[in-house]
């Protein structure tokens, strides 16, 4: 391999494409392979530049993306997919290393990852550790509910609150998925450890990025009634020495505004920030992240960084 990685960005006038894209073109080892833009759904000139990557992004709608895989011959080429298309597929790796030393070895030695979705990102990362730890059992039934930036809605959402004026209908908070069939439910029930997904709220609010995830959990109810304290401890160990993932203080004003969680305080980072409040029956899991950054964009480029040996937290920001 020549000493700068070439990448193609498929999909490169999507939200998280062009950010991969911006992002990648600060750096000085990455080589970026550029496709003519009257081309770029022709699949002859696509299959020239997918092939001709060392990594290959794919940041597409689930349809385009598996035409994409498709198209690959050279088995050398790693495929990092941003689409729902093959996050449960057991052939790929699943792009979220914090949940373990398998999926961080499997990141490592794959030539296909799949990228999580941003709502499952917060979701696993504040649930995953307690399913690990014993304090959830495997058929535990859970809720969620997310408040998120409305750049998660791609470019027809983020043009419609934008053309918006002040005080119309776009500037109150719209809870969605009201089917409770949201896209990244099989991912979430996939990679938890859990038997069944979890009942799930999510929220558009009327800023453009940022996302925070609360799992409510009576603690009374569980088996082996934990308090507060013991969900925080499970978190911090399995998140000790991670460079993304910090776990803030337990009873601790100081990490609130005025009482108040600032859902964007991780925005232009790759940073997810994981809290516990509650008293002795009940607690919430709070996970806070930019839905473009370690939600998109930034996990897409941890796991490029993870799979050709770099450090990596190459070329992103912790903003810790």
């Amino acid at each position: 391999m020549s000493t700068s990685i070439k990448v193609f960005v498929d999909g490169s006038e999507g939200t998280t494409g062009l950010q991969i894209h911006e992002r990648l073109a600060l750096r000085r080892d990455v080589e970026l392979i550029t496709i003519d833009p009257e081309r770029r759904k022709d699949p002859a000139a696509r299959a020239e530049c997918l092939n001709s990557a060392d990594v290959a992004f794919l940041c597409l709608p689930d349809a385009a993306a598996r035409e994409a895989v498709a198209l690959v011959r050279n088995p050398d080429t790693v495929l990092i997919d941003a689409s729902t298309a093959h996050r449960t597929d057991p052939a790929w790796a699943y792009g979220l290393p914090e949940l373990g030393v398998d999926y961080r070895a499997r990141i490592r030695a794959s030539n296909r990852i799949a990228v999580t979705g941003c709502h499952a990102a917060a979701y696993l990362l504040g649930v995953r550790p307690l399913v690990d730890a014993g304090l959830l059992p495997a058929g535990q039934r859970l809720s969620a509910f997310s408040l998120t930036g409305y750049s998660g809605g791609g470019k027809k959402m983020i043009a419609e609150y934008e053309a918006a004026e002040p005080g119309e209908r776009l500037a109150s908070p719209r809870p969605y998925a009201l089917g409770l069939a949201h896209k990244h439910l099989p991912e979430m029930r996939v990679h938890s450890g859990l038997e069944n997904p979890p009942v799930f709220n999510p929220v558009v609010g009327a800023f453009y990025k940022g996302l925070a995830v609360t799992v409510p959990l009576a603690l009374d109810a569980l088996p082996r009634s934990p308090k507060p304290g013991d969900l925080h401890a499970a978190l911090a160990r399995a998140y000790a020495g991670e460079a993304f993932v910090r776990v803030l203080p337990l009873a601790d004003e100081s990490v609130l505004d005025a009482g108040f969680l600032d859902v964007q305080a991780c925005n232009d980072t790759n940073r997810a920030d994981v809290f516990v409040f509650g008293h002795d029956t009940q607690a919430a899991i709070v996970v806070r992240l930019d839905n473009l950054g370690k939600g998109a964009s930034g996990a897409a480029i941890q796991c490029m960084n993870l799979r050709f040996g770099l450090d990596e937290s190459t070329g992103l920001a912790s903003g810790v």
